[in-house]
């Protein structure tokens, strides 16, 4: 047992130390790349707390509905509260690199998707991350489903543009015709319409920019409207939803049974509906602890790559990357993509493209990689490379904890994995973005849009757990009827 403990010492001590030479090697070849060195090291901060803390809002879901176990969803909630506190300080300080997302019910179907794939795959897009780095298998072949679901999704066209409204063709023709940077060649998939025709005329709203709040100034105006009004009373709505349809009344009888046992009156009231709530947040102070710090961290991610920025007079590292001759990697419009944040999902669909692209397959034909987000080379992703982060931060943990173990899959898993990472890919495209990009940033960040992906994903991850109960039931049945 020693030896095993300090094997696994050993080989988090390799991990990390690879990790520093990458970066060193990085600073060395040119100091633009700090750029992508700080995306690096902020997905090993997320991969060490998402694995500690068992972070996952499929675990959330399945845990929630087939057991009654808020631990987990409780965990997300409590970091999204810290986080939109922080967020309000980024705000008032020109600080902040978050733009918000499109709204509109597109957020709630991409969301409903995401949610059932999740489950089925048995970890949403930053838990599956983090779970290749316990040595997961199937967590492997999710992330392969979002990643090629997700590249070929948005490039096909063909006969996939005749399922459209012709509505949203003319208008998306329209718009390449009176936008500079649109070049109307590249709107070749079935994607690119829908992008272009229908999710373009769609409002960006941030709750403190809104009307109702012009007349409010300084903090107060990001604190009221952005963390106040559009995180924190949801989520403490929400905090207290759950603890009245899955803990209330376990604990209230367990506090009638209490006082009967100290001779007194079997009576309950405010105070103890509150001591239940307390003792349902505190009930797993590792997960929420890490709640709290994934939070802060991901406020502190949008402070440094905002100083970056500054420090380096740009506003996408596409910029970087041209200063150092490599125009090859980036869009038409002389991008990549750089969300300045914590994002999942679109780095892992440029993975697939890269791969596709070098056989054969033209992905920048289109205005998701040909115009929007570029196809960088591998090794210089600034986004790609914090996804890796996770992945190693996460092995460090588990390795650390004695948790890391290779799990390879077999049978249903296979299929389980790769056909939810499918779904999440085809939902966090609907969507335009995943758990994280679509629902935990945006929310924190004051795009009440964040909470339609939300309720999707609680709906989608509710179909999911039903599903997967209905399977089990199913087979178990067959298999005693064999018997």
């Amino acid at each position: 047992m020693e030896n095993v403990e300090k094997r696994n010492q050993l080989w988090a001590f390799i991990v990390t130390g690879a990790m520093i030479l990458i970066s060193l090697i990085y600073y060395s070849a040119n100091i633009y790349y700090i750029y992508l060195v700080v995306y690096i090291w902020f997905g090993f901060a997320y991969g060490m707390m998402l694995q500690y803390g068992r972070f996952c809002m499929a675990s959330a879901s399945r845990d929630l509905f087939a057991a009654g176990v808020p631990r987990m969803a409780v965990g997300v909630l409590i970091a999204l509260i810290f986080f939109s506190i922080v967020g309000v300080f980024l705000a008032a300080t020109n600080m902040s690199t978050f733009h918000a997302g499109p709204l509109g019910t597109h957020e709630l179907l991409g969301g409903i998707i995401f949610g059932v794939g999740m489950v089925l795959a048995g970890g949403c897009a930053s838990g599956s991350l983090y779970k290749i780095g316990e040595g997961n298998g199937t967590s492997i072949l999710s992330i392969m489903g979002i990643s090629f679901g997700q590249a070929i999704f948005v490039d096909i066209g063909g006969v996939f543009n005749g399922l459209l409204p012709q509505s949203w063709i003319d208008n998306a023709q329209a718009k390449a015709a009176a936008i500079s940077w649109l070049p109307a060649d590249k709107l070749t998939s079935w994607f690119d319409h829908y992008f272009v025709g229908y999710i373009f005329d769609k409002p960006q709203v941030i709750l403190s920019d809104t009307a109702a709040f012009a007349g409010t100034g300084g903090v107060m105006k990001y604190f009221l409207a952005n963390s106040l009004i559009n995180t924190i009373l949801p989520t403490i709505l929400v905090i207290f939803a759950i603890y009245y349809f899955f803990m209330r009344k376990g604990h209230l009888k367990r506090t009638k049974k209490a006082l009967k046992k100290a001779g007194k009156e079997e009576k309950t009231g405010l105070g103890d509906e509150l001591t239940g709530v307390w003792n349902m947040i505190t009930a797993s102070q590792r997960t929420t602890l890490m709640g709290v710090l994934i939070g802060i961290t991901a406020g502190i991610h949008i402070l440094a790559m905002k100083g970056m920025q500054l420090r380096f007079g740009v506003s996408n590292f596409g910029e970087l990357l041209t200063r150092m001759g490599h125009v090859g990697d980036l869009s038409s419009k002389g991008t990549v993509f750089d969300p300045g944040y914590w994002y999942i999902t679109t780095q892992e669909a440029q993975f697939a493209g890269w791969i596709m692209e070098k056989v054969g397959w033209n992905v920048t034909d289109d205005v998701f990689f040909g115009v929007m987000n570029g196809l960088p080379e591998l090794w210089r992703n600034p986004a790609l490379w914090m996804s890796l982060g996770i992945i190693f931060g996460a092995m460090v943990m588990s390795l650390l904890n004695k948790e890391f173990k290779w799990k390879l899959p077999k049978g249903e898993l296979i299929v389980w994995g790769l056909g939810g990472g499918l779904l999440m890919g085809i939902g966090a495209r609907v969507a335009l973005g995943c758990n994280i990009g679509a629902f935990f940033i945006r929310v924190a960040g004051g795009d009440p849009g964040g909470w339609l992906f939300g309720i999707g994903m609680v709906i989608g991850g509710y179909g999911g757990v039903k599903f997967f109960n209905w399977w089990t039931e199913r087979k178990m049945a067959k298999e005693m009827e064999a018997f």
